[in-house]
């Protein structure tokens, strides 16, 4: 499945420079003028602010830096409506299960024009020292209590599908759909985000999707 989507990426990028669409992207300028930064609500179990041990000296992951080039990323710790509330955008990187007033707070953000680009990963590979168990190692697989089924998905170990209402592409693994006023899209892996280079076709794909939620 995972290798399925590099080969996407990787295609996808090829077809844009091919067609010329590549040329309407602009990189982000490290030495132009400053301009604001949207903010970009995070939520995650994934060491991608800090390390597993949480030491400062190796906080910060490839694809913190990535978002930072274009986002103002504000962690949170739950999807709640005190933590979405004055929030456009948020990035749920394979999170942990929420609480179901969460669950809650976060369809009715979503149908109130909420954007959410959420990580779903069935079979996380990401590698771990921490034993299996332990509260701060990632969850093995992406817990839907709920969310996904209320908005017409199912997610298994070979994507996701939809009883209407969401667009899938890549054989199930990327799935857009618009919910209320607010849009949501899902993408069946996490495991693309660990990676060393900022400049990788994973982290182009995260930024396209990102970019997409704001523009569709």
């Amino acid at each position: 499945m995972k290798r399925r989507l590099l080969f996407g990426v990787l295609a996808l990028a090829a077809i844009a420079v091919l067609s010329g669409l590549g040329s309407s992207y602009r990189p982000e300028s490290k030495t132009g003028p400053q301009v604001e930064r949207a903010q970009l609500a995070l939520l995650t179990s994934l060491p991608l602010v800090f390390s597993e041990s949480f030491s400062l000296e190796k906080g910060g992951s490839a694809a913190l830096s990535r978002l930072e080039q274009n986002y103002q990323v504000v962690p949170i710790g739950v999807a709640n409506g005190a933590s979405l509330k004055g929030r456009k955008l948020l990035l749920m990187a394979h999170p942990r299960a929420q609480p179901a007033e969460a669950l809650v707070d976060l369809d009715q953000w979503v149908r109130g024009g909420g954007l959410l680009l959420l990580l779903a990963d069935p079979r996380l590979e990401w590698p771990s020292e921490l034993p299996l168990g332990d509260r701060l190692r990632p969850p093995p697989m992406f817990a839907d209590t709920g969310l996904l089924r209320h908005w017409g998905l199912s997610l298994s170990p070979d994507g996701l599908s939809t009883q209407g209402g969401c667009r899938l592409s890549d054989g199930g693994l990327i799935a857009r759909c618009r919910i209320g006023r607010g849009r949501v899209t899902i993408i069946a892996d996490a495991d693309f985000l660990n990676v060393e280079d900022t400049d990788g076709p994973g982290l182009d794909l995260l930024s396209r999707e990102l970019r997409g939620l704001e523009t569709r």
